[in-house]
């Protein structure tokens, strides 16, 4: 596991995403796992790799 956490900046980064759809995300409770620390929101980037791994290969 790595010992460094990830904002949402870096997650989106791995994602190849906008930040701004990490946000929208976190509001509608889907995304990969988050946690709050004070204001922010941190990331374990294992379980970020594994929950994409988890997604559907189904592509509408």
């Amino acid at each position: 596991m790595d010992d460094k956490t990830w904002g949402p900046k870096e997650v989106a980064e791995y994602l190849d995403i906008p930040v701004q759809t990490i946000y929208q995300w976190r509001t509608k409770n889907y995304g990969p796992p988050g946690r709050r620390v004070g204001k922010h929101v941190r990331y374990l980037p294992d379980e970020v790799r594994e929950w994409f791994r988890d997604l559907s290969t189904d592509v509408a």
